[in-house]
Formats: C-alpha cells, sequence, structure tokens
C-alpha cells in the first residue's frame, strides 16, 4: 500500500431515513498523515456520514473501502478493530474513574482474574506519552478541564492502536489556549501519520489544521477545495448562494422601554446592574467568562432568585424566581445550553415548540393537542425548521435547527422581550444569519432583544446598543461602532481596578 493509498474512502454512499435522504451519493478519502476537513450547514449530512466511518449506520447503498479493499462495518468495534476511532463532541469518559482507567476502559488487563494495576498503568502512561500529555494517571478524569478530557480521549483511541480519528467539533468548549494546545498535538499525529476527519464551524480553524476540506450541501458532494481558500467562498459553497452581510441587523427606532432592570444584585454573581431596553432595540451584553452575563439574564427570566432590585416588563414590577410569571409577562429565554436547559430531548419538535404555551391554551386543564400542532406547524414552517415532521423527536435535528426550534418557542407565545444567551453557539454560518433575521423580525414586531455574546463581532454587529460587564457590573456602554478593542477595555475595568487596590494595600501592608 503507498502512502497515497486512502485509510479509509467512502465511495458513492446513499444513507435514507424513512423518505428523507440524507446522503446522497457522497465520496470522500481520508489518506495517512492528513486532515481532511468536513463543512456544511447544520443538517448538511456531516455526522451521518462520520456515523458510517465509524459503522453507527450502514449506508444503503455504495461501498465502504478501507486500505483499498471493500468492507462492511455492522458496529462500531468493527470499525475500531479497523484502527478507526472517533472523538465525540459529548465524550465517552466515565468522570468518576481514573485517567488510567478510562484510557484502558474495556481492555483491563488482568493477572489471576485480578486487575493487573501496574500493566495498567503501564499502557496507559504509553498513550499519555504518544500525544505529550503530563497528567496524574490517578486523576479521577471529572477533576480535568475539557481539554485534558478530549486529550484523553485521543489517547485512548491511540492506545487501540487507532490510525485513523474522527474528531467532531473538538474546539467547541475550548479556549482559545487550549485550542492551540490541541492544535500542536493534531500537527504531532499527522506527522506520524494518523489520517483525521476534522468538523468545525469555525472557518478560521479549517486554514490552520486542515489539508482539504470537503464541503456538503443539503446531503449531497459539493467539492473539495484547499484549506485555504477564502473563507467567503466556503460560505458560497456551503449555503449555495453569497452571504454579503454576515450580521443583517435592521435598526429602529427605539420605543417605550419594554425592560428595565434597576439595580439588580445578587451575592457573588452581580451587583447594582442597572438598564433599560427599549420596543424596537437590540441590546448586547460583552465581559468576559464570569463576568455575570448569563447570571443577570437567568435572573430576569426567573430562573434565579435575586437579592435586591426590581425588573419591569412593559410597565409591570416582575416578581422574582417565577418562570412561570416571567412567561406570562411576555419573556422569552433562550439559554447558553439548548440541550440541557432549552429542549427536552426525547419530546418531539411540535412538543418542544409548544411547551411555553401549553397550560394558557388547555381548557380545563386538558391541553389542545390539535391546535398545538397547528401553532406549532405554522411555526415551524415560517422559521425553515428542517425537519421530517413536527412529530420526529427534536434530538434528530441538527444544532441550528434545535436552536431555532427554542426561538420558536417564544415566537408562538408571543414574547415581547427576547433574551438570548449564545444565541448562536455550535451554530454554522447559513443558520447562523437565519437566527439574525429572527432577532430583526421580533424587533421589526415591536418586540426588544437583550443579547449575550462573546462572540465580539457578533454582538457589535447585531446590536443597537452594547452594555459591557466587567467583575459583576456594569463597566459602560458602547455604541455598535465601537471597536473590539474599546468592548475588551471595558470587559477587564473592574477587573483591572482590584488588581491595582490589592497592589496598593500590599505596598501600605509593606510600609
Amino acid at each position: 500500500m503507498s502512502n497515497t493509498t486512502p485509510i479509509l474512502r467512502l465511495e458513492e454512499v446513499t444513507k435514507s431515513f424513512g423518505p428523507v435522504t440524507v446522503i446522497d451519493g457522497v465520496s470522500i478519502d481520508v489518506r495517512p498523515g492528513q486532515v481532511q476537513a468536513l463543512l456544511g450547514e447544520n443538517g448538511a449530512g456531516k455526522s451521518t456520514l462520520i456515523k458510517m466511518m465509524a459503522g453507527v449506520y450502514q449506508p444503503d447503498s455504495g461501498r465502504i473501502i478501507v486500505d483499498g479493499k471493500e468492507v462492511h462495518l455492522p458496529n462500531s468495534k468493527a470499525s475500531e478493530a479497523l484502527g478507526i476511532a472517533t472523538i465525540h463532541q459529548e465524550l465517552n469518559l466515565v468522570p468518576t474513574m481514573t485517567v488510567a482507567e478510562n484510557i484502558m476502559l474495556g481492555r483491563t488487563p488482568s493477572r489471576f482474574g485480578l486487575v493487573n494495576f501496574s500493566q495498567l498503568r503501564r499502557q496507559a502512561q504509553a498513550a499519555l506519552r504518544l500525544i505529550g500529555l503530563d497528567v496524574d494517571l490517578d486523576t479521577p478524569v471529572a477533576e480535568l478541564g475539557i481539554a485534558r478530557q478530549q486529550l484523553v480521549e485521543i489517547a485512548k483511541a491511540l492506545s487501540m492502536n487507532a490510525r485513523m480519528l474522527i474528531l467532531d467539533e473538538p474546539t467547541a468548549a475550548l479556549t482559545g489556549k487550549e485550542v492551540d494546545q490541541l492544535f500542536s498535538v493534531i500537527a504531532d499525529l499527522r506527522a506520524k501519520g494518523v489520517g483525521m476527519v476534522f468538523i468545525s464551524h469555525h472557518l478560521d480553524e479549517l486554514a490552520r489544521i486542515a489539508d482539504t476540506i470537503s464541503v456538503l450541501r443539503d446531503g449531497a458532494f459539493v467539492a473539495e477545495v484547499p484549506a485555504h481558500t477564502p473563507e467567503d467562498e466556503l460560505v458560497r459553497l456551503m449555503v449555495g448562494r453569497d452571504i454579503a452581510d454576515q450580521y443583517p441587523h435592521v435598526s429602529h427606532q427605539p420605543g417605550a422601554p419594554l425592560l428595565e432592570v434597576r439595580e439588580l444584585s445578587s451575592q457573588g454573581a452581580f451587583k447594582d446592574v442597572s438598564f433599560t431596553v427599549h420596543a424596537g432595540e437590540v441590546v448586547g451584553l460583552a465581559g468576559l467568562v464570569g463576568a455575570g452575563r448569563t447570571e443577570v439574564v437567568r435572573a430576569i427570566a426567573g430562573v434565579d432568585k435575586v437579592d435586591s432590585g426590581t425588573v419591569i416588563v412593559d410597565g409591570q414590577r416582575l416578581a422574582s424566581g417565577s418562570i412561570s410569571k416571567a412567561i406570562a409577562q411576555g419573556i422569552g429565554h433562550v439559554p447558553e445550553d439548548r440541550k440541557g436547559q432549552g429542549l427536552v430531548l426525547d419530546a418531539t419538535v411540535g412538543e418542544n415548540l409548544g411547551f411555553a404555551t401549553l397550560r394558557s391554551t388547555s381548557t380545563f386543564g386538558l391541553a389542545d393537542r390539535r391546535g398545538q400542532t397547528s401553532r406549532a406547524t405554522e411555526v415551524a414552517d415560517k422559521l425553515r425548521i428542517r425537519m421530517a415532521s413536527i412529530h420526529q423527536p427534536i434530538r434528530d435535528l441538527s444544532g441550528g435547527n434545535q436552536q431555532k426550534a427554542v426561538f420558536g418557542r417564544w415566537v408562538l407565545a408571543g414574547s415581547k422581550v427576547l433574551l438570548l444567551d449564545e444565541p448562536t453557539r455550535g451554530v454554522d454560518v447559513g443558520a447562523k444569519v437565519e437566527i439574525y433575521n429572527i432577532i430583526n423580525e421580533v424587533t421589526a414586531a415591536g418586540g426588544a432583544v437583550l443579547m449575550v455574546s462573546s462572540d465580539l463581532p457578533e454582538v457589535l454587529g447585531m446590536s443597537d446598543r452594547v452594555l459591557v460587564m466587567s467583575g459583576g457590573e456594569v463597566a459602560g456602554e458602547l455604541p455598535p461602532t465601537a471597536t473590539q478593542d474599546e468592548v475588551m477595555t471595558l470587559a477587564v475595568a473592574n477587573l483591572t481596578s482590584a488588581v491595582n487596590t490589592n497592589s496598593d494595600s500590599d505596598q501600605e501592608l509593606s510600609s
């Protein structure tokens, strides 16, 4: 086998679920020592494609070829036996077990019927050495950060002699420094001849780490292009059209105050937070992680109680710590963790869309199921949620379509004030624009939007005003024409002040 022979080749594979074809005649090669990126909108078929590589799904037609020979992968064990390992976005580690135990999970060495701990540690240490990870083998995985947990997962795969890794959104929850560390490991593995499939919504990452990019659209192969292809061209290939304006914000003349927050405080989270959001307005809430942005949004939404302060919605005071009363007064909340907090994954699309209106539309305590289904279908069509039917389990939808369903719940409820916490996290560029257009429709109809985002271009591009939080307080307000540097200066303002205060105290003590 020459070095150019693919480790794995998908040849004209097709996969359907019922009447819906999700992969249609796609061919992709994964070669040793190369990183093959998969790019496409949510719902383009990326997840289905890698599940066929991993043996989770079997193609309805087409061939899977490994080392030049056609193979059948009936399950993930068969794929792993051929050296193909998948690092899922939701990691497959046991939090209470140690690093060593996780690496050797399912392959624990034994002697005379007992666990051979010395051999287990030797094999686990050898796996860590392959990726240059220095961590105590006896540390419970739960005590490691996400970045190190991912590296442990990679070490686990390499300990099984994996020669091909599938990395599904590996950087989604990582900081910039952690991404650099992961990419360093990927570069080392590439140099050792490991082939990789890499999925990411961050286009700038692909130029850094990939060799080639295969673009999918609506389940079909569109093109294979070099990793240095300009981002605007990648976007055009993904969505089939140019996105001239990445942030299509439409400004409106501000109306009456819809949301008034007055001296809101919660011990240990935020202090004396005050601001107003008017009808027709998007107010961005920027700041570093831990600045208190999410906590403020949760308090307004009634998820958390506050120690003091007042929230007024459309002229009426809002009771603290009551989600149902917040909904009744017109508050809609799109949380930062859509799967953990925004959706019931085992429920249908229609049920998830209708949860906020289930009580208000019931009669004598009985749910209006026919009306709920009808209204949910209308909203799903309006928001262009891609699904097989309104009765499909929502867990089967792509991330972008799940997020649109969370938005749809509040559109259906007629919410006057939308609280958005990282509304486009983990969403591809095409779905982002659709979400931005939903925001525009809310403000055009006289609603108000408070948007938390860690994506500075997004918060500046989609806001009429930007509030910046630092150390649990509002450090200042900026116009949307402000620069990212101006936002960051305010974001660290209270932190810098605290450092200077501590320095002064130290000087006084030392004198």
